[in-house]
């Protein structure tokens, strides 16, 4: 006879097994980072009845398939009885491919162990409800913090239409993004004018965040004062080009620029970098799409720039699931007061430039009273050497 204790403690080792094959799949999705988009991030393992692992699956839009798919054909006759590890919610609609579930009932797959349902409101408890109704064991729930995590660009867009906007800054501890500027003082070709706030360690994570991106999104004066060129330098592979976003009303952006000459001349509806801007700068317009720069038109608001909102609609249409914003003070003003910004990611270095003149991490429409303020929550904390930085969320991209 099996005692209490005996079954709690096998109890015990089922779910730190499960964990650890979930950990597994979890990893297997983010082998598709910039590889999936616009479609989600799902890794699946199948495990057979005697405890081996069977196969494995990524999904990867130009692959088509689906992890679970991939899983099942690496698996063959070994699925038959066994359990499905998955990030996400098996699909069970008709999409770019047949539904899941009925590949996976099909394959005699026992019992499926899932993270979270799928963000999608049309579709979301669909095909695990498909599942349980054809005999499989389906629980729900374990490790959903991470997964919510890795797939929340996708949930902001699948639910909104529009992309996951992240701000990111590099600033001081007094919270100070540049010295202060100097007329005489030139940066050197892709530098920051003033140098680096922060160390290469935090520098490289940039990069890594760049990576996970569809677009990033500056203004025009950060183009002027730094030259740079904005790119994805990781050095993973991405399904498309990191796309390259410019804020500026008039048309400033050099001809001369790096970031314009590095425009790969295929027609501006391919290229990589587009601009925003507002109406009475068509002389300017065909010049940079003369050069292979999409450029769009929006009729100004009240400010006179293009209205954000309508910026973030218009990345949305074009498949963009997240966009990372590494503007300077105005944009960042701007992004904050609009209310567009989901999550920060603010990296500090351990300085301090203690001046007035210094350029502040946001400037423009200030929140006038603090139960205005946004306020970030589910903080995290991250070190990158002598840096650390602040990642926190000011709206739940879950939220309908």
């Amino acid at each position: 006879m099996v005692s209490s204790h005996d079954l709690y403690l096998s109890q015990m080792a089922d779910h730190s097994t499960d964990e650890q094959f979930l950990h597994h799949a979890l990893n297997l999705a983010r082998q598709g980072m910039a590889l999936a988009s616009p479609n989600p991030y799902v890794g699946a393992l199948i495990i057979d009845p005697q405890g081996k692992i069977a196969g494995t699956g990524v999904y990867t839009y130009d692959g088509v398939k689906h992890a679970e798919l991939l899983a099942l054909e690496q698996a063959g006759d070994k699925a038959r009885g066994g359990t499905l590890y998955i990030n996400l919610e098996p699909h069970s609609h008709q999409g770019r491919t047949p539904p899941c579930t009925d590949a996976l009932i099909a394959a005699g797959i026992h019992r499926v162990v899932a993270s979270m349902p799928d963000p999608n409101p049309k579709v979301s408890g669909r095909g695990f409800e498909k599942l349980r109704t054809a005999g499989v064991h389906v629980e729900v729930g374990r490790s959903e913090a991470e997964a919510h995590r890795l797939n929340e660009a996708f949930a902001r867009y699948i639910r909104h239409g529009v992309p996951l906007v992240t701000l990111k800054s590099a600033m001081t501890l007094d919270g100070k993004i540049a010295p202060p500027p100097r007329a005489e003082s030139k940066s050197a070709v892709g530098i920051p004018a003033g140098g680096w706030i922060t160390g290469e360690a935090a520098r490289a994570h940039v990069h890594e965040q760049r990576h996970q991106s569809d677009a990033i999104m500056v203004g025009v004066g950060t183009i002027l004062a730094d030259d740079p060129l904005l790119t994805d330098r990781s050095g993973h592979p991405r399904r498309r080009p990191l796309l390259r976003v410019i804020l500026d009303s008039h048309l400033r952006l050099p001809l001369e620029s790096r970031l314009v000459q590095s425009v790969a001349n295929e027609g501006s509806f391919n290229s990589d970098v587009l601009i925003f801007c507002s109406s009475g700068v068509e002389k300017k317009k065909r010049e940079l799409e003369a050069r292979g720069v999409r450029v769009e038109q929006f009729p100004p608001a009240t400010d006179g720039r293009p209205d954000i909102h309508s910026i973030l609609r218009c990345l949305g249409q074009l498949e963009l699931t997240s966009v990372m914003i590494e503007g300077g003070a105005t944009v960042n003003g701007t992004a904050l007061a609009s209310g567009i910004v989901d999550k920060v990611f603010l990296y500090y270095a351990p300085k301090i430039f203690a001046s007035e003149s210094s350029v502040p991490f946001a400037t423009g429409a200030s929140f006038r009273h603090m139960d205005e303020a946004p306020l970030v929550n589910h903080l995290r904390w991250h070190r990158f050497a002598n840096d650390f930085a602040v990642e926190g969320y000011l709206r739940n991209p879950y939220e309908e």
